[in-house]
């Protein structure tokens, strides 16, 4: 049976949870969430440049966007590049008009970690989306970090970005076994949402929410993506929901437990938010202290 035959099997039965008629015929979630988008051929082949382009160079707005797409041999206008980058998610780290935004009713809660020096694992989590370009559509990535060690807690793809979507993420995060005393995200309409805030609230959690146009107040995850798509995304080019999902849950199992970072003194991330042993010949360790992070953003 054909991948879109089990995708339509999983959708014509409503008997048992979708995870669970998914392993019946052994369809991958990911493969079932995956949908094609409705974009023309040559609106997705701007979005893949537009999503290289803005991975290297994040400063770029909709009038840079524009002129970079214009330098490539695509007449474009200011609409379709707006629109576009709405679509995808994207905003500059320079302030400008912004394109996550609060749903009207929504409560936008303030930006509570300037100056704030982060002691430990479990003070500062964050979360965000970005977007994966695909051969004939395209899909969301969505992870929750703990700032402290830079370990991804969760991570899930998905082919909106609902709510329900952000949700599940945070879920899986909290099934790590721990809270953050703050929790950091943009305005997008999502986390402002009652469900998502009052999640958080429920625990006791406080709500940290970017600047309005201000993507260096979560600058930690944004290189996540960075990460992601110039080391995963960019060199396997996944072909559907199945294969980046594998890619993925690779990458992120390297970045946690293999992947040494510079400002860890060559540590993982695991080892900061699991207190792994540090195994290293004696000969060979730099004088350690754990990093007290400062945010200081102007």
């Amino acid at each position: 049976m054909s991948v879109a035959h089990k995708r339509q099997a999983v959708a014509d039965h409503d008997q048992g949870s979708i995870a669970a008629r998914c392993r019946a015929i052994d369809l991958a979630r990911s493969s079932f969430y995956y949908q094609p988008k409705g974009e023309s051929g040559l609106n997705l082949e701007l979005m893949r440049l537009m999503d290289q382009e803005f991975t290297t160079h994040c400063f770029h707005g909709v009038l840079g966007m524009r002129d970079f797409l214009r330098q490539q041999g695509y007449w474009v206008n200011e609409k379709r590049v707006r629109r576009l980058m709405r679509l995808m998610g994207l905003e500059a780290l320079a302030p400008k008009p912004g394109l996550s935004n609060p749903a009207p009713g929504h409560k936008v809660f303030p930006y509570l970690l300037r100056g704030v020096e982060i002691t430990g694992p479990d003070h500062v989590w964050s979360t965000d989306i970005t977007y994966i370009a695909m051969p004939k559509g395209f899909m969301y990535l969505t992870a929750v970090m703990d700032w402290y060690s830079r370990y991804v807690l969760s991570w899930k793809i998905g082919n909106t970005m609902e709510t329900a979507f952000c949700l599940e993420a945070l879920g899986e995060a909290f099934l790590q076994g721990g809270e953050p005393l703050i929790f950091n995200t943009d305005q997008g309409s999502q986390y402002t949402s009652i469900d998502f805030t009052s999640t958080l609230l429920d625990r006791g959690i406080k709500v940290s929410m970017d600047g309005k146009g201000r993507a260096t107040d979560n600058a930690f995850i944004e290189r996540l993506w960075r990460s992601v798509k110039q080391q995963c995304i960019y060199r396997h080019a996944p072909m559907d929901g199945r294969e980046l999902y594998a890619i993925l849950a690779e990458y992120f199992h390297y970045y946690n437990h293999q992947r040494a970072h510079q400002h860890l003194d060559g540590l993982t991330p695991a080892h900061l938010y699991l207190g792994l042993p540090d195994n290293r010949p004696r000969g060979i360790k730099p004088t350690f202290k754990q990093p007290q992070l400062t945010i200081s953003t102007p």
